[in-house]
């Protein structure tokens, strides 16, 4: 698996996006092969450092190889993003100048993954980034009752047949691999009928979600990059469907508001104060050459935000855009 080869998404719009600079300091939060970091470290060297983090071992195995020429700058940990805000503080690793979360799924997971995170290819129905976790897709799709289940594709895979789907899946157990799952769920909804999108897709999509907490996850890591973030330093997000979209989406509106009362309040009560201002209003896609190169990038979506001083008038820090680590105790020692 390691072989695989990786192409990272959106890779000079990420560079670009957290003003990558020589001697910086920056988190790959979504780690995978690698490719993302590799360009990160190419451009902050000299002096540039990178924490990488990756829940998948393998992931872990691949980054550093390709991370080989960079092994004394960079810090590789295997362990889920929502543990952030306790990897850095291990690691005395923070503020930094920005921080990374890349939510698709990694090449070397869509390939011949024997977690069967791919219906293309026969595998046990596994689908745990961490190995040592214990929910799996095939504890959920052969216990989980019928309601439970609709409700799962249903919310997690924005799936219209949620119900018919978990219907069949409980006649048909016991279910245990992933040509098995999707033949199961093509039989209930019937074929493609002129979409490129398998009728799978949706279904294997919330089952992962729901596997590893993904959602709640990224909610809770989203909070926590405020305050390892310097005042200057940048957020980027790439995420792939409306569900995590939506949440970075609101994540970076609320942190770039003053205040988060109703309208219909006379007097702000809520004391919120913007921490972040946001860089790009409109999302940042693939341009078609790069869909061209690499479809599994057609669905991308990037946002970005910049960590403000939350004690500033919003006057203040608009007029100054340019990163004050210096100026604030930022060091990379």
């Amino acid at each position: 698996m390691l072989s695989v080869a990786h192409k990272p998404v959106l890779l000079k719009e990420v560079v670009t996006a957290l003003a990558v600079q020589p001697g910086g300091r920056y988190i790959d939060c979504t780690l995978g092969g690698g490719g993302h970091a590799r360009a990160i470290m190419e451009h902050s060297s000299p002096g540039g450092q990178l924490l990488g983090i990756d829940a998948d071992p393998e992931a872990i195995r691949a980054a550093t190889l390709n991370l080989s020429h960079f092994t004394y700058s960079t810090l590789l940990v295997n362990d889920n993003f929502v543990n952030l805000d306790d990897i850095c503080h291990r690691y005395n690793f923070y503020p930094v100048h920005g921080i990374l979360l890349d939510l698709g799924l990694s090449s070397l997971q869509l390939a011949n993954d024997p977690r069967g995170f791919s219906f293309q290819y026969e595998a046990d129905l596994d689908m745990r980034f961490n190995p040592n976790q214990e929910t799996t897709a095939a504890g959920i799709v052969n216990t989980y009752s019928e309601s439970e289940l609709a409700n799962i594709i249903r919310s997690y895979g924005e799936e219209d047949n949620s119900y018919r789907i978990a219907r069949r899946i409980v006649q048909a157990r016991p279910i245990h691999t992933t040509l098995q799952l999707a033949a199961v769920v093509e039989d209930a909804v019937g074929g493609r009928k002129g979409s490129r999108i398998h009728p799978a897709t949706k279904t294997f999509q919330a089952l992962r979600i729901a596997v590893n907490d993904e959602l709640d996850h990224l909610e809770e890591t989203l909070r926590k990059t405020t305050d390892l973030l310097g005042i200057g330093g940048r957020l980027v997000v790439i995420s792939y469907h409306s569900l995590e979209d939506r949440i970075v989406k609101q994540f970076m509106q609320r942190e770039s508001q003053d205040c988060l009362c109703p309208p219909r309040m006379p007097v702000c009560r809520c004391g919120h104060k913007a921490s972040m201002r946001l860089i790009n209003k409109k999302i940042i896609t693939p341009s078609e050459e790069e869909i061209e190169q690499n479809p599994r990038s057609r669905s991308a979506r990037m946002r970005v935000a910049e960590r403000i001083d939350r004690n500033a008038k919003p006057y203040e820090y608009r007029r100054n855009r340019k990163p004050d680590f210096k100026h604030r105790g930022f060091s990379l020692n």
